[in-house]
């Protein structure tokens, strides 16, 4: 059996977001960023696929990560992989989880 796992660009949650700000306040346009929705992802393979993703970002690109919950252990992980070569950020780490619909990440490569 295969599962299709969606990795797709969505608009800007604030419809009025222009490119130099997204809404949430930290000054990107994520509505120009490819979203990976980690919560369809089989757990046996999530953190491997997500590792997979940002090693396939290239330099001076970035991602959000839908995470099911808040990732600590994965953030780790991908510390321990990239090190500073990936910038890790929440969009709106308190609204996401007050929400109860996971949280969402960034993941900025700023070196190969």
């Amino acid at each position: 059996m295969t599962q299709q796992i969606p990795l797709t660009e969505k608009p800007a949650a604030n419809p009025g977001a222009t490119s130099d700000g997204g809404g949430c306040g930290c000054g990107c346009n994520h509505g120009d960023l490819p979203v990976l929705d980690a919560r369809v992802i089989p757990g046996a393979i999530r953190h491997g696929a997500i590792l997979g993703a940002i090693s396939q970002v290239r330099p001076g690109a970035a991602m959000i990560l839908h995470a099911p919950h808040d990732p600590l252990p994965l953030l780790d992980q991908v510390r321990d992989a990239f090190g500073d070569s990936v910038e890790i950020g929440y969009i709106d780490r308190e609204a996401d989880i007050a929400a109860g619909d996971g949280v969402r990440v960034t993941f900025t490569k700023v070196a190969p």
